[in-house]
């Protein structure tokens, strides 16, 4: 019998994919518990629609993300933080200050996009990645400045 998966399935496939299965596994298993559905002419027309709309939307997302990154590009954003003797800071600046930092620009990041490789715990100018999505990374500089 073939169907169209719904969910991802270990070992068999993940969703949006027709496969051919004996048909006590399908009746038995995959369409009682919703995981699949037998793959007729309407069920691989209403796939084929929701893959080009996914297309789409993925395609739009992207061209946002790298307006966003062009902007990004531009802006540089400055964090103040308490430090002592020889500029050395109390802590670490962290993705969510860069994250605030940012909101004071105009420009809203979730914190987990913002990429640090390593903790910065000195004074100075900073270039920041942040991944906005899984093909556009964009670069911020970040100045960390004496409070």
């Amino acid at each position: 019998m073939n169907v169209i998966l719904i969910q991802d399935v270990d070992k068999l496939g993940s969703a949006g994919e027709k496969l051919e299965v004996k048909d006590g596994y399908a009746r038995n298993c995959l369409i009682p518990q919703k995981l699949a559905v037998e793959a007729t002419r309407g069920a691989l027309r209403i796939l084929e629609n929701a893959r080009k709309h996914k297309e789409q939307k993925s395609r739009k997302l992207k061209k946002e993300c790298e307006q966003l990154a062009e902007k990004l590009k531009k802006i540089s954003a400055t964090v103040s933080v308490e430090a002592g003797d020889e500029d050395k800071l109390f802590g670490s600046v962290t993705s969510e200050m860069i994250a605030e930092s940012l909101s004071s620009e105009g420009i809203e990041i979730d914190k987990r996009k913002i990429v640090l490789e390593e903790p910065i715990k000195a004074l100075g100018v900073y270039n920041v990645d942040i991944k906005l999505h899984p093909e556009v990374k964009a670069q911020v500089r970040i100045w960390v400045v004496k409070e």
